[in-house]
């Protein structure tokens, strides 16, 4: 069994450390913050202020991979998340009458709850873990290595900390790749794309004696030039978010709550969400500037380092507008749990995790990367889609209308088949060209505000 090392305490962090200890090895969690997340949701929610975790109040999303993690994983865990008062939603229930169920349907549930409930319920798991030591409240300053740059352990203010492997769950703004060009290593191989788009988001909760929102309209939709996403999660809870290109004119106006309210309200989910006359928690959250990310710690001459590996945002930072950020940092923390044990200092170990995150994580990064560009160069130059293009609408529209369809949609959304085998199957494909054929006329991007009642309504 090995000593795991895992810096920082965000959603890898934590599961990383977590199912090691299952797994009968040993670890310790090093994170900067003082304080651990607590089961005080809205305190720790709203007024935990996290500098280092920026997206800690943006809403998240936990697919049917995430969910499968901790049903099959972590039971207590995800036990937890629904006491705390997460809620379950299965993608077929969109339909008044849920289709005769397939194998692999279980695995197309939604949990529906804010990050501070998933960081929760893992905190709790892991305190009673007697095989871990949380360190709060120490940071780690660099990293101590051996010749050929193998990783031994990391230095924190009160010293060295030896292990077998370190994890690298510091998130893309970690330390992890300086300490590495102080230790003569070989640069990581970072292949950066930027998305064009900026997020406006704002929480609610719903009245006392509502559980839960309307089932329709869907809760996504995206124009020419702007979008909503309504993210139902725990407690009545849910947010309101709108996205626009980085560029657009109109961005800075939608940090005002009136003119995110009227904004949001020109959508059909915002519409129907915001109708519910719900108590608003926040003023409006921005972010912006947001790229995809992947890092290798492996180039054409093999590993630059061993002895350490990246999950979560250090290896692959995805922008949310698809929600596959838990979902892949889970999959990379059970790989490691579940390999530590092989000679974890090795090449061999690094090569083999290199090969893994690129044949497990890689796909979906670039699956994100084409989504966002197609969504950022529509905002951009507000055109309509055609082509490919048309028809890759076509299918999300035929889907909300066809359960066959949307049964493919939802494998996809939930990572558990790739775009090109649930797309390609020839049913699916006879069903959205039926669908098309029937609207000679149609076009993408109608649904939301035209441009010029977009503006006036962000000018007052």
């Amino acid at each position: 069994m090995a000593h795991v090392l895992v810096v920082g305490g965000g959603v890898g962090g934590l599961a990383t450390a977590l199912l090691a200890a299952r797994r009968g090895h040993t670890a310790e969690l090093f994170e900067r913050d003082t304080r651990a997340p607590g089961t005080a949701l809205d305190r720790d929610f709203f007024g935990w202020r996290r500098p280092a975790v920026p997206q800690a109040t943006q809403p998240h999303a936990l697919l049917g991979a995430a969910r499968n993690v901790l049903r099959d994983d972590l039971p207590d865990v995800h036990a937890e998340m629904l006491r705390l008062g997460a809620r379950e939603r299965h993608e077929l229930d969109w339909f008044d009458v849920r289709p005769p169920a397939r194998p692999g349907d279980e695995d197309l549930v939604m949990l529906q709850a804010r990050r501070i409930v998933l960081e929760s319920a893992l905190a709790t798991a892991l305190r009673g873990e007697p095989g871990v030591v949380t360190r709060y409240g120490e940071p780690v300053t660099g990293l101590t290595t051996a010749p050929g740059v193998r990783v031994t352990g990391v230095t924190t203010p009160s010293g060295v900390h030896q292990g077998d492997l370190v994890v690298d769950a510091g998130g893309r703004r970690g330390g992890v790749e300086r300490w590495l060009t102080a230790a003569g290593c070989r640069p990581p191989v970072v292949e950066r794309h930027r998305t064009g788009l900026a997020y406006f988001c704002r929480w609610y909760r719903l009245p006392a004696g509502l559980t839960e929102g309307p089932r329709r309209p869907w809760t996504v939709t995206g124009g020419a030039f702007a979008g909503c996403a309504v993210f139902p999660a725990d407690n009545r809870v849910f947010a309101v978010t709108l996205f626009v290109h980085t560029e657009d004119t109109t961005r800075s106006a939608l940090r005002h709550p009136a003119v995110f309210e009227a904004a949001a309200r020109t959508f059909p989910p915002g519409a129907a969400w915001l109708a519910l006359d719900a108590e608003p928690l926040s003023d409006v959250m921005a972010t912006a500037s947001l790229d995809n990310r992947w890092s290798s710690l492996v180039d054409e001459r093999g590993p630059v380092v061993t002895g350490l590996v990246p999950v979560g945002d250090a290896i692959a930072h995805t922008n949310p507008t698809l929600g596959q950020g838990t979902s892949l940092a889970l999959w990379a923390a059970r790989r490691v749990a579940r390999t530590a044990g092989n000679d974890p200092g090795s090449a061999r170990f690094a090569a083999e995790y290199h090969d893994w995150a690129v044949r497990s994580l890689k796909p979906w990064f670039d699956y994100q990367v084409v989504a966002d560009g197609a969504i950022g160069e529509r905002f951009a130059t507000r055109a309509g889609r055609a082509g490919t293009a048309r028809e890759v609408a076509a299918l999300f529209e035929c889907a909300l209308e066809d359960p066959e369809v949307m049964r493919a949609r939802a494998r996809v959304r939930h990572l558990a088949d790739p775009p090109a085998r649930a797309y390609a199957d020839p049913q699916v494909r006879a069903r959205v060209a039926r669908w098309l054929a029937a609207r000679p006329d149609y076009e993408p991007n109608a649904v939301g505000p035209e441009r010029e009642e977009w503006e006036k309504l962000t000018a007052g």
